[in-house]
């Protein structure tokens, strides 16, 4: 082991080393790296369950001007708090200057066991995964600067991937559990869940807390199960409509005991709402599909077009799979397209009352253009009743 002048790297299965700053937790993780062009949100981005085993690389040059606090972590569940693997920042991290902050983001990836790296080519960074895809890579932290390049070589070849890898299950909450928080609001924080009209239950395979807020936004009571309840265990609570979670991971990997349970949901008639994970596992259980992105979708200013309506839609975007359009059987209708790639973005089944998105309509980080679909949701139930 090596001393050198930087105290922080990213190497990638290559053999690329980049040298920088560290920050945050010290040690050594692997991952798959990925970038993030989203501007705001990066405590929201870092906490959401779907970036299990994963480094975010954020491309916007400053990050952590506005520091952290406990209200913008987007885990639900204890399991879902070791989430991203590490951080990589152009710019250290400054100082907070923003009243809510209660800790330096520096800290806040301390106490979460992030590895952080700042000081680095973000760009030439970006650019490589632009051409090259996503690549297995490791981060280190070392306040002493001792470094061992050539294991963190080795460290980011022995990691497995993300292909084949059911990582749902380590996310998921290990008990079932009631939400009734909603949206937040400026001056009085969290708001609580009205007139109950809804009962809902969530397959979590790494649900956000801000998708808990919007259903009980739209008058949903959510009882929040783990990822291998069965479908007869979800069916016996009487639920109004069945939502299928965000999460990590290969969902092929992940269907393999979930999709049984999704088709006989499917079967019952419940109305069923899919999101990221979830859209993928219900296309799986419906006869399509899905395949490895290159560079995945990772970012808040994404252009997606619902068939339904026509209109175009800013959306929050996390993923690194896609459902095949092509494999969509007879009677499954795309209802949204990406724009950047014209990859999927969302599923419509004829006669059920089944939707999904790609996309992430709870936004947190990112614009609210996709709220609308708690309603159509909402709307489903309804219509059920």
């Amino acid at each position: 082991m090596a001393n050198t002048p930087a105290t922080g790297a990213v190497a990638l299965a290559d053999g690329t080393i980049f040298w920088g700053r560290g920050v945050g937790a010290a040690g050594i993780a692997a991952g798959e790296l990925c970038f993030n062009t989203a501007i705001t949100g990066y405590q929201e981005i870092l906490t959401d369950p779907s970036y299990a085993e994963q480094i975010v690389m954020f491309t916007f040059p400053h990050v952590g001007n506005v520091g952290a606090n406990p209200d913008d972590q987007e885990e639900s569940a204890p399991q879902g708090e070791t989430a991203a693997r590490g951080a990589i920042f152009r710019a250290h991290p400054t100082p907070p200057s923003n009243w809510r902050a209660v800790d330096h983001l520096g800290g806040w990836l301390r106490k979460r066991n992030i590895i952080g790296l700042s000081g680095v080519d973000t760009r030439a960074l970006t650019r490589r995964i632009r051409e090259l895809g996503m690549p297995k890579a490791a981060i280190a932290h070392s306040p002493e600067g001792k470094i061992d390049g050539k294991a963190l070589v080795e460290a980011a070849r022995a990691w497995a991937g993300v292909e084949n890898a059911d990582l749902a299950i380590n996310v998921t909450t290990g008990q079932r559990f009631d939400n009734t928080d909603a949206l937040w609001k400026l001056g009085e924080g969290y708001q609580h869940l009205g007139k109950e009209k809804f009962h809902v239950v969530l397959m979590d395979f790494g649900v956000k807390k801000n998708i808990l807020r919007n259903l009980a936004a739209v008058g949903a009571r959510t009882t929040v199960v783990p990822a291998k309840t069965t479908a007869k265990e979800i069916l016996a609570l009487k639920p109004d409509g069945v939502v299928l979670s965000n999460g990590p991971g290969d969902p092929a990997a992940t269907a393999e005991y979930a999709g049984p349970e999704i088709r006989a949901l499917i079967e019952s008639g419940v109305p069923i709402l899919g999101i990221c994970l979830g859209h993928q596992m219900l296309a799986l259980a419906l006869g399509a599909k899905t395949k490895k992105m290159p560079q995945g979708h990772h970012g808040a200013n994404h252009p997606v077009k619902d068939f339904t309506t026509g209109k175009v839609e800013i959306v929050s975007m996390n993923h690194g799979f896609t459902v095949d359009v092509a494999t969509l059987p007879k009677g499954v209708e795309e209802s949204h397209r990406s724009l950047f790639d014209g990859s999927n973005c969302g599923l419509s089944v004829a006669g059920k009352p089944i939707i999904s998105v790609q996309h992430h309509p709870e936004a947190s980080p990112g614009p609210q253009d996709s709220f609308y679909l708690f309603e159509r949701f909402a709307g489903l139930m309804a219509a059920k009743a």
